[in-house]
């Protein structure tokens, strides 16, 4: 099977049963971020075990957050993050590896802030109430995501022309950022726009800014990529790699999407 349509079929197969395990909530959302989490900070430490990252810091601060933004919210999800330092520090200083303090806890805290904080901000965005209002955002966030991807993706191999960042990332055209970014600012629009959630101009708003931010994620980890030197984080996911190279764009989005919608409503 090539990788076109082995990313159809992953796509076809996983992104309805995330969908379900993310309507569900509660236990089961937090079961999908964690496991989501785990995978991806093994990737990421994978290809950056030149650095010696602190991994069990690592994991560590990525699930304390997770597990704080679904128990107490943004406050103790900063904290469950922020033992990713000392822990770090305390592995440092007992580990046998000569590499730079400065290196390797950086590294650590990179890798459960990239993903722990950005898969967390998918647990505060569910847990808006109302109920329907938080499972309202979450879904239109994740769905604005996927579909930008795709289309961006699509678009670019049918039509692009134009290398938006050759040097970061050679397989990105400024075709397809046109198109992606249209579906990024229209899933919202039509998700919310007749909703008691949104009226027109903030869904646009926050489409805009889904727009903005998912593709800065994806750039993110090209950039990361290219200087640890790999084409792709992991063969999990077939066609689309690795579970991080899935998740890229919305650890960036969720975020930004998150506090827009907090800023608006």
């Amino acid at each position: 099977m090539t990788a076109f349509w082995s990313r159809i079929a992953v796509a076809i197969v996983g992104l309805p049963l995330v969908l379900y395990l993310v309507w569900l909530g509660g236990w089961w959302l937090f079961a999908l971020v964690a496991v989501a989490a785990t995978v991806a900070l093994h990737e990421l430490f994978w290809i950056a075990r030149p650095l010696r990252p602190l991994v069990l810091a690592g994991y560590a601060g990525a699930l304390l957050a997770l597990l704080g933004a679904w128990l107490g919210g943004a406050t103790w999800m900063t904290a469950g993050f922020l033992t990713t330092f000392l822990l770090a520090f305390v592995l440092k200083g007992i580990s046998q590896t000569r590499q730079s303090i400065t290196v390797a806890v950086g590294a650590t805290v990179l890798g459960a802030g990239w993903v722990g904080l950005g898969l967390s901000h998918l647990v505060l965005l569910r847990a808006i109430q109302p109920a329907d209002d938080g499972r309202l955002a979450v879904f239109t966030v994740m769905l604005a995501v996927f579909a930008s991807d795709t289309i961006a993706y699509f678009t670019g191999l049918l039509v692009g022309r134009h290398r938006m960042a050759p040097t970061i990332s050679p397989g990105k055209t400024w075709e397809g950022l046109i198109a992606g970014t249209a579906v990024a600012v229209l899933v919202p629009f039509f998700a919310l726009y007749n909703s008691d959630f949104l009226d027109i101009w903030r869904s646009l708003v926050v489409g805009a800014v889904i727009a903005v931010a998912a593709p800065l994620g994806d750039l993110f980890e090209s950039a990361i990529k290219r200087d640890l030197q790999v084409k792709d984080t992991g063969r999990l996911l077939a066609g689309h790699g690795g579970v991080l190279d899935r998740i890229d764009s919305l650890l960036f989005a969720a975020v930004a999407a998150y506090y827009t919608i907090l800023a608006l409503s």
